[in-house]
């Protein structure tokens, strides 16, 4: 299998890249990989010149930037808080955003898309690992499923352009990301940050109890953003099929265990208060990361301990 695998810098060398959401969590992660390891031409359209729910800003910036490579990273993301509150938009920006960018690049023609879904399109009860071949088996679980219908619906749209058109393009299934540069509005924040935030601030407030949603029961597999941005640029690299593809570390853990664990590395000597009021969440989450290693060459290399002491202290360095 590895001996068909190009060269990774002679792939990139000469090729423009668009990279929506390229100045966002993951996506300033990707560019950096591909302009200071690949040599590659990066495009990244800024929200505020090309809205993507636009279609003739699609149309425009696709114009301009004259891809061979597209990686759609754009998305409007948040917890289970941001999920339950604006469910219409979650559903409606994603789809846009998705769909047309899609098609679009095919009429202009593109060589190869590169569609990020995400986990959030599993069924609420998946058995665990997850694996690519359930993703159909069952409804996503409540408070985030209009999210994960609508990146969904782009793993429809990539098989349908490559059975009709033999379109290049494909779709990366990635867990939860973690690392510096996270989002920590706790308005729209995931697990990691919103309790790294809480347990920073409460230290230095002296806080004697921070809250935490759910029993803390269910469990979650996380992934460093470097090693997700190492995921997709060898998936643009080497893979061109449609069927989707998981990108984990093949890390489990309970959120009572991820709270435990972020508690230690902040030194924070509160109680933790359970809101068994609030939501959990999907019960169980974690990967079956077999294809993306067989098919690409992915395995995530940053161990969790490592990966959430970088991001408490890039956190804490800013907090100052």
């Amino acid at each position: 299998m590895t001996s068909n695998w190009p060269d990774s810098a002679e792939f990139w060398r000469g090729k423009r890249v668009v990279v929506t959401g390229g100045a966002g969590f993951l996506g300033s992660g990707v560019v950096e990989n591909l302009q200071e390891r690949r040599d590659a031409d990066v495009f990244v359209p800024r929200s505020k010149n090309y809205d993507l729910r636009d279609l003739q800003a699609v149309r425009r910036m696709l114009e301009i930037a004259k891809p061979h490579i597209v990686i759609h990273l754009a998305a409007r993301v948040g917890g289970i808080g941001a999920n339950r509150a604006h469910p219409a938009e979650f559903f409606y920006d994603n789809m846009m955003m998705g769909v047309q960018l899609l098609h679009e690049s095919y009429l202009a023609g593109v060589s190869k898309f590169v569609a990020i879904g995400t986990v959030c399109a599993y069924p609420k009860y998946t058995p665990v690992p997850f694996r690519e071949e359930d993703l159909w088996n069952g409804y996503p679980e409540e408070t985030n499923a209009p999210y994960g219908l609508a990146k969904k619906m782009l793993l429809v749209q990539s098989q349908s352009y490559r059975q009709q058109y033999g379109f290049n393009s494909i779709f990366l299934l990635p867990v939860n990301l973690y690392g510096p540069g996270d989002n920590f509005d706790p308005d729209s924040s995931h697990v990691i940050p919103a309790l790294i935030k809480k347990c920073v601030e409460a230290k230095r407030d002296g806080a004697d109890h921070i809250e935490v949603w759910g029993d803390g029961t269910p469990t979650r597999e996380f992934l460093y953003v470097e090693d997700a941005a190492e995921g997709i640029i060898l998936a643009a690299e080497r893979y061109n099929q449609s069927e989707p593809v998981n990108l984990g570390s093949a890390f489990e853990i309970s959120i009572r265990d991820l709270v435990s664990l972020i508690v230690e590395i902040t030194g924070y000597k509160g109680r933790i208060v359970w809101d068994t009021s609030k939501p959990n969440g999907q019960p169980r989450r974690k990967l079956d990361i077999t294809r993306a290693e067989r098919e690409f060459g992915f395995s995530a290399r940053t161990s969790f301990d490592d990966g959430l002491k970088r991001t408490v202290q890039w956190y804490q360095e800013r907090l100052v």
